[in-house]
């Protein structure tokens, strides 16, 4: 590990600072604070590295995961009546489950699946958390926050006495006092409110009401009234710098670059700015109420999403390692990089830190700076631990104006514009009435808007529900073409040639070919349609037929229903023994075909026909 010391520290150093304030701004963003993003970095950083298993990955808080982050902090915060210390054993718990799955699908070995993710899905989602990042920030920009306008608060004010009223009647069930006619004891605790708990409780609903894409859609032309032009400078002046000196040099990372100096003049000249909420001075303490206060109802709801962060941070992470692994002509061992991802979220989550993943961009930085090995990750975690304990009050004074600004160019860049590019050349496969249009776009457009204006949890589970379907009818689709099942005319088989003119009459020969699925049986079920009137046996021949499935199954079931309906005789020839099996196991074999009319052999049947329709002659 100490092989390539010079290199991994100046990888790591390097990394560390590209990494720092993209942790106070996706802190900021997640809704739990500066400090839970650095808490994160420096974890999530150093464990990753240690248990991980791809030598040069540098992994923290991403926006991705800041986004899915964001949902589930606002969701458990509603739920605790807006108190975000009542709410954070139960948002760090939720990190923690993220943590432990991780490492279980590690320890399952399933991180050579996670590659089968359609693209669409990943491509759908990325857009929307840079939609979703550049959009909440616009507010901030402009130095707006709903909760300090007076006049929006007082607009929430009934609703927040219905909200405090409801809150005193919930507590008094938890704690057995019955109301039924007699409010007295409601009339004393509602006596006890103050103006400031309405106001409170009235900014509470303001903020919620002006969260997320649509809530800031809302408040943006109000906002836009009362815009804090300081506020904005500063702003403007971040993002300037950051794609401005991109152009300069890319030696120094011009995120930093534009921290350091839009910070520095605005605390230098002692502008009238909002800083960005105090970082705890000090080492991290664990919080240990993570453990304390467990309860599975309350984490019930939130199970899904902690998967979500899981998965989300295993296709993160490996996508990075294969980066890293084109980079350094290298090979990561995926299950091992989700266990050590893992253990990296678990151990931030107690610490009060937001859960993260490989991070590409820290990776590339780091491997260009001379990282080799897992030493530099694990010093790049050390370095963000220093600046914590040494710059914690100094970085209190950064301006909110600055991470949001920052926090603009993340979500711009963030978006899958490879995705975007592509739209208007990916073949149009489906067909929606006068409209022909690409499953793919589908898949990815409303993935996109799903995200972005309603659950990001949700979004990404509908998508993959509407790619796997689509996939399934191209499959089937492609897989019936060349499986003929077809119930129209049919040439015949070698065997078919000599047959007497008078069988040829009497009898209808249906030949299936290749599978009987979901994706084939339209066609077949026509079958009984298309028996010609003076045909009285139907001989159906089913060599080639390696594979029928429950959808084929039935299929094939109604449609000797119907032959038997219109008393047609129906023989089955040389059954595979999977298809005999599906038939034998709901009895169409032998309840709706006798054994006497299944044959081995097609010289076998045409004996029984030629016997059979001389008898009736």
């Amino acid at each position: 590990m100490f092989k390539h010391l010079k290199g991994d520290l100046f990888g790591g150093i390097t990394a560390g600072i590209v990494a720092l304030p993209l942790a106070l701004a996706f802190g900021v963003s997640s809704g739990l604070g500066p400090s839970a993003g650095l808490y994160g970095a420096i974890f999530i950083s150093f464990f990753a590295a240690l248990f991980g298993g791809t030598d040069t990955q540098i992994s923290g808080p991403t926006a991705p995961m800041t986004a899915v982050s964001m949902v589930a902090v606002a969701g458990i915060i509603a739920m605790n009546d807006g108190d975000i210390n009542k709410a954070l054993p139960a948002i760090l718990t939720v990190f923690l489950l993220a943590g432990i799955m991780q490492v279980g699908l590690g320890l399952l070995g399933m991180g050579k699946y996670i590659k089968y993710i359609p693209y669409p899905v990943v491509s759908g989602f990325m857009t929307a958390i840079g939609i979703i990042i550049l959009v909440t920030q616009l507010l901030p920009a402009v130095g707006y926050y709903p909760e300090k306008d007076e006049a929006y608060v007082n607009q929430f004010m009934p609703e927040a006495e219905e909200q405090i009223l409801e809150n005193i009647l919930q507590e008094e069930a938890g704690e057995g006092i019955l109301v039924l006619e007699d409010f007295t004891e409601t009339i004393k605790r509602a006596d006890k409110i103050t103006p400031a708990d309405m106001l409170k409780e009235a900014g509470i609903l303001a903020s919620k009401e002006a969260s997320g894409v649509i809530g800031t859609f809302k408040v943006l032309p109000r906002a836009l009234k009362n815009i804090n032009w300081l506020e904005l400078a500063l702003a403007l002046a971040t993002i300037i710098i950051i794609y401005g000196f991109k152009r300069i040099t890319t030696a120094i990372p011009s995120t930093l670059v534009a921290l350091i100096v839009v910070s520095g003049v605005a605390f230098g000249f002692k502008m009238d700015y909002r800083p960005i909420e105090q970082i705890p001075s000090g080492l991290p303490i664990p919080n240990l109420e993570v453990f304390t206060t467990f309860n599975l109802d309350s984490i019930t709801p939130y199970i899904f999403t902690a998967f979500t962060l899981a998965l989300l941070g295993a296709i993160d992470s490996l996508l990075t390692s294969v980066v890293a692994d084109n980079m350094t002509q290298t090979k990561h061992k995926p299950n091992k990089e989700l266990i050590g991802q893992g253990i990296g979220n678990s151990i931030a989550a107690i610490f009060g830190g937001i859960p993260g993943a490989g991070a590409t961009i820290r990776t590339v930085v780091n491997i260009n700076s001379g990282g080799k090995t897992k030493l530099s990750g694990m010093v790049a975690g050390v370095l963000l631990l220093i600046v914590l304990l040494a710059l914690g009050p100094v970085a209190s004074q950064i301006p909110a104006a600055v991470l949001a600004g920052i926090l603009v160019t993340v979500g711009i860049g963030v978006m899958d514009y490879r995705g975007l590019k592509a739209i208007p050349h990916l073949p149009k496969d489906i067909k929606l009435g006068p409209l022909k249009l690409s499953s793919e776009v589908i898949v990815m457009l409303v993935v996109m808007v799903l995200s972005s204006v309603w659950n990001l949890v949700y979004a990404v589970g509908i998508g993959l529900v509407i790619a796997s379907l689509m996939f399934m009818k191209k499959i089937g689709d492609l897989t019936a073409l060349h499986s003929n099942v077809r119930a129209l005319r049919e040439e015949s088989w070698s065997d078919e040639k000599n047959i007497p003119q008078k069988i040829k009459d009497d009898v209808f020969i249906k030949h299936i070919k290749g599978p009987l699925f979901f994706g084939s049986t339209n066609e077949f079920q026509q079958l009984a349609s298309k028996i010609p009137e003076n045909a009285s046996t139907v001989i159906i021949r089913m060599g080639r037929m390696q594979y029928m499935d429950q959808t084929g199954l039935y299929a094939m079931e109604d449609v000797l229903q119907d032959l038997k309906r219109k008393d047609v005789t129906i023989l089955l020839v040389n059954i595979l023994d999977q298809p005999k099996y599906m038939l034998e196991r709901i009895d169409i074999i032998p309840d709706l075909i006798p054994k006497e009319n299944i044959f081995e052999n097609f010289n076998a049947c045409l004996e029984w026909v030629d016997q059979n329709l001389n008898s009736k002659v």
